[in-house]
C-alpha cells in the first residue's frame, strides 16, 4: 500500500494547488489571451490519454525517472478538468465578496485564501475524491513505466499474480489481491458516504 498511497498523495496535493491558482487566475484576473489559453487547457480532455503515453515515457526516460514513484505521478500534477471546476467555482463568488476584499486591501493571495476558497471548499472535496478513486484504480501509466515493486502501486503489481505458476494465472490469489486493492476505497465510502455525497451535490455534478 506505501506506493500507491505515497502516488496518490503525491498527485493530489500537486494537483490541488496547480488547479486551484490556475482557476483563480482565469476567474479573478484579466490577461491578453486569457480565453483562448483556456479554451486550449480544455483541449486536453478531447485527447485519449492512451495518445500520450508514448510521449509522456519518452520524456520520462530523458528526465532519467524511470521505474520511480515520481514517474507514475508527474502526467498528471496539472488537471484540465480540475481547472475548469475551479475557475467554475471562483466564479460563482459574489462579486461584493471581493469587492470588499479589494476595499479591505487584500492583495491576491489574501483574496484567493480568505475570499475565494471558503465557499469552494466542495468543490475542491469533490475534485479531490474523484482524482484519489481514480489514481488508486490506474493501471495502464504505472505499468509501462514502472519495471521493479519498489516503484509499482497495487494495481500494476496485481500482473504478477497472472504470471505465477506453470497454468498460467492464479485466479483464486488475483481475486483476493483485488478485492484488497478495492477495499480501502469501499470502506472509505461506507465511513464517508454522507460527505463524498454532500461534496458531489454542493459542487453540483454527481
Amino acid at each position: 500500500y506505501i506506493n500507491t498511497i505515497v502516488i496518490v498523495s503525491m498527485v493530489l496535493g500537486v494537483q490541488l494547488i496547480t488547479i486551484t491558482l490556475a482557476g483563480f487566475a482565469f476567474a479573478h484576473f484579466d490577461f491578453w489571451g486569457k480565453r483562448g489559453f483556456f479554451y486550449f487547457i480544455l483541449l486536453q480532455l478531447m485527447i485519449p490519454t492512451t495518445a500520450l503515453l508514448a510521449p509522456n515515457f519518452s520524456t520520462i526516460r530523458q528526465l532519467g525517472l524511470f521505474d520511480t514513484r515520481l514517474a507514475v505521478a508527474i502526467p498528471f500534477f496539472g488537471s484540465a478538468f480540475g481547472t475548469f471546476l475551479m475557475r467554475q467555482a471562483f466564479l460563482g463568488v459574489p462579486h461584493d465578496l471581493v469587492d470588499a476584499g479589494v476595499i479591505d486591501g487584500c492583495n491576491w493571495w489574501q483574496l484567493l485564501w480568505h475570499v475565494y476558497l471558503p465557499p469552494s471548499v466542495p468543490m475542491l472535496v469533490a475534485f479531490g475524491l474523484s482524482s484519489v478513486s481514480f489514481h488508486w484504480n490506474a493501471f495502464l501509466w504505472p505499468i509501462i513505466i514502472t519495471n521493479s515493486d519498489a516503484a509499482r502501486p497495487l494495481t500494476a503489481g496485481l500482473v504478477r499474480f497472472t504470471q505465477l505458476g506453470e497454468i498460467g494465472a492464479q485466479w483464486s490469489l488475483l481475486t483476493a489481491a483485488t478485492l484488497m486493492v478495492i477495499a480501502p476505497l469501499f470502506i472509505a465510502f461506507l465511513l464517508f458516504q454522507r460527505r463524498f455525497i454532500q461534496s458531489f451535490m454542493h459542487s453540483g455534478i454527481k
